[in-house]
């Protein structure tokens, strides 16, 4: 989430005209994320969520976020439901951009999680990707490993102390996707857990948010995303790997969905795809973003300090113990 268009009155006014719910009243951009445009809307009895879609979304892909959060609802996975506007149709345009509103799922994020929060999130991924299982949408994985090229190619190393990152970058890459699992178990996961885009309300884990890179890809890649996002802890400026944070979100998984030995095998790979993902990202962003957006860019170095901590380890195990 992140405030790169601004809104006015006007478009308060338009969107009260378009939907069939309580007249909003008050709007507040969000700072969090890096994505697209989001800001909270409050009527007196209710609040949603407006998003504007921005950069990496293809405008094709956006019914399939739509329809997917949808039947995620019916499935009784805790996440926002997509608004229809009178004419039937999830979207609207703002500002020449594609635009929905989706429920305000109630809770918030936590700085830091227990091992406990980490088991419950093992079993809400579980849940989720059995019912993704049976959701017939597809969409391609467009930031999947396969696709990371172009994206390092973008980057700017604007001086020569870049000069052995991009080296870097360049070799781990290539080894990885020479490495890459072929027919692992996969469906459509969420895509981008961080913690951030999980709320809980009362210390329980009371849903998820923020499908928009939502797409069909390995169960297990869902996983190694968690480890990096959840499984590490900062100490200082330097982040360690949590083991005990690790065993419980697999518990909590294999509490409901079981993993087979072929996905464990493959996790040391997956989780250095995952860190490269987000490294080669967030380089993106920290040298791209223009500085007129109100938006909270995240320190590409924790990702290049993840990468080399998967790359000293090698076994399923190695995660464990």
């Amino acid at each position: 989430m992140a405030v790169y268009t601004k809104i006015n009155k006007k478009e308060i006014s338009y969107i009260n005209k378009k939907f069939k719910i309580d007249k909003i009243t008050s709007f507040k951009g969000i700072k969090q994320g890096i994505e697209n445009t989001n800001y909270l809307l409050k009527s007196k009895k209710n609040k949603f969520i407006l998003t504007i879609f921005e950069k990496r979304v293809s405008k094709k892909e956006i019914p399939f976020f739509m329809k997917l959060m949808d039947q995620l609802n019916n499935y009784k996975i805790n996440c926002p439901k997509p608004i229809k506007n009178k004419n039937g149709d999830y979207l609207i345009k703002i500002k020449n951009k594609t635009a929905c509103i989706v429920s305000f799922l109630n809770g918030k994020d936590k700085k830091s999680l227990s091992p406990k929060n980490c088991y419950e999130i093992g079993k809400m991924i579980a849940q989720m990707h059995l019912s993704t299982s049976k959701i017939r949408l597809y969409r391609k994985n467009s930031m999947g490993v396969k696709n990371l090229n172009p994206l390092l190619n973008s980057i700017k190393f604007k001086s020569k102390k870049f000069t052995n990152l991009e080296k870097f970058l360049k070799n781990n890459l290539q080894e990885i996707k020479k490495k890459w699992p072929e027919k692992l178990p996969k469906g459509i996961i969420h895509g981008d857990l961080f913690i951030d885009n999980i709320f809980f309300r009362n210390n329980k884990l009371s849903g998820i948010i923020d499908f928009y890179f939502a797409a069909n890809d390995y169960f297990m890649y869902e996983i190694a995303i968690c480890i990096n996002a959840l499984c590490f802890d900062k100490i200082n400026s330097k982040f360690k790997i949590n083991k005990l944070k690790i065993r419980n979100l697999i518990k909590g998984y294999e509490k409901i969905k079981k993993i087979s030995a072929k996905e464990k095998k493959s996790l040391n790979i997956l989780c250095r795809g995952a860190a490269m993902r987000y490294f080669l990202t967030r380089l993106y962003d920290y040298t791209n973003t223009p500085k007129t957006a109100l938006i909270k860019i995240k320190d590409p170095r924790e990702y290049y300090q993840k990468l080399i901590i998967h790359n000293n380890l090698k076994s399923y195990k190695d995660y464990l113990k």
